[in-house]
């Protein structure tokens, strides 16, 4: 199952983050999570199959460090972790001390893309949301194994 990691790492009697449910269709939607935890970061959340060809639907997910990209060119190391259930997308509030991601999550940007093209080392999308506006991709790169790059390109 694609969320076998997401529940490993979580209590769901301890924390009130969604439980894990996998779901069968995408409404391309994502989510910014602004992340108060050991280390400020910001959580990207795309709404999409887990794998090219899948038929589970998660919200595949990044850690961004120093937050998306605002401007043309702009690149920002994106981490890679376990994908998370959809209903996560509208997840805010505390996760408790000594619980994984213990601290505070809050919805920093919303809303609807498109995509246009996923391999499993490029995803490239037009995102709708309040903040974030135009098109993105996500490259791998070769340092790590979740190691990708997340960058604002110029509108075609």
């Amino acid at each position: 199952m694609a969320l076998e990691k997401y529940k490993s790492k979580r209590q769901f009697t301890k924390t009130p983050e969604p439980r894990a449910k996998v779901l069968k269709k995408s409404f391309g939607r994502f989510v910014v999570h602004e992340h108060h935890a050991r280390n400020l970061h910001w959580d990207f959340r795309l709404e999409m199959e887990s794998g090219i060809g899948s038929q589970e639907v998660v919200l595949k997910s990044w850690a961004v460090p120093k937050g998306p990209p605002l401007k043309f060119g702009e690149k920002r190391l994106a981490v890679a972790v376990e994908d998370h259930p959809v209903d996560y997308i509208n997840f805010h509030g505390k996760i408790p001390e000594g619980e994984y991601g213990a601290g505070t999550v809050k919805i920093w940007d919303k809303g609807k893309f498109e995509l246009l093209n996923r391999t499993t080392k490029e995803i490239e999308i037009i995102l709708h949301g309040n903040k974030l506006r135009g098109r993105y991709v996500l490259v791998k790169t070769g340092f790590s194994k979740n190691s990708w790059l997340m960058m604002r390109l110029k509108e075609k």
